[in-house]
């Protein structure tokens, strides 16, 4: 049972280090709770993936909180994968929490906003095995620095775009998600208490694909501090 104490007279072994984000125009840092993902969640994603068009219940899943990696970081090629994809999306970061939260308000509980990468083992991820093993290994959340709602406001449309090495491989808006952003935080919040700190990626547009080492990407939403990764060598 964690109940925030140290009554023994200390840890047996040294604390893991706090996953925080970057916020735009600030040395204040974000610190992160759990991070959820919502799949399959703009039309033509799901028709390249091959699946429904029609507007089923959200999937949701999550990553750890150490996936998160900083903008401007090179990350190594995974483990256990020759199919490494880009996903780019657009990340709500929750700054008061709730349950059954209603749509009404539910944009009240924002923070702000900022561009991520949802990085997938696409050969697991296709192979019937479960989501979390092709989602949510080391390195697997790259986020840029976030943007204060006060200070941008709600994203709810606006462009949104990956580049690998200069060329496009993501275009769209993010006025085309299925569940738009009031929607994914009802939902979510009937399944989990949200909390502040907590971060939510939204869904990619169509176009995910493959890299390889040495590649540079680059994602943008219109507004938002953009992100930047490069992909290292293979881990051995």
């Amino acid at each position: 049972m964690m109940d925030g104490s140290d009554r023994e007279g200390g840890l047996v072994i040294p604390a893991p280090e706090r996953t925080t984000i970057a916020v735009t125009g600030s040395d204040k840092r974000f610190p992160v709770r759990r991070i959820y993902c919502i799949g399959r969640n703009y039309v033509a994603h799901v028709e390249e993936m091959g699946g429904s068009v029609d507007r089923d219940p959200p999937i949701f899943f999550q990553k750890p909180t150490d996936a998160v990696v900083a903008s401007g970081s090179t990350i190594p090629y995974p483990t256990m994968t020759g199919n490494l994809h880009h996903e780019v999306e657009l990340v709500m970061a929750i700054g008061k929490g709730g349950r059954s939260i209603p749509e009404a308000s539910a944009l009240d509980h924002v923070w702000g906003y900022g561009v991520g990468l949802d990085m997938t083992r696409r050969d697991i991820q296709g192979g019937g095995k479960p989501w979390e093993i092709g989602k949510s290994f080391d390195n697997s959340f790259p986020v840029g620095a976030l943007s204060p709602v006060s200070e941008v406001g709600h994203i709810t449309k606006g462009a949104i775009r990956l580049t690998v090495n200069g060329a496009t491989r993501q275009e769209s808006d993010i006025g085309l998600l299925i569940w738009k952003l009031p929607e994914i935080i009802a939902r979510l919040s009937e399944y989990f208490e949200l909390q502040p700190g907590d971060v939510i990626l939204t869904g990619t547009p169509h176009g995910v694909g493959p890299v390889v080492a040495g590649d540079r990407l680059v994602g943008t939403i219109e507004g938002l501090a953009p992100l930047e990764v490069s992909i290292g060598p293979k881990l051995a």
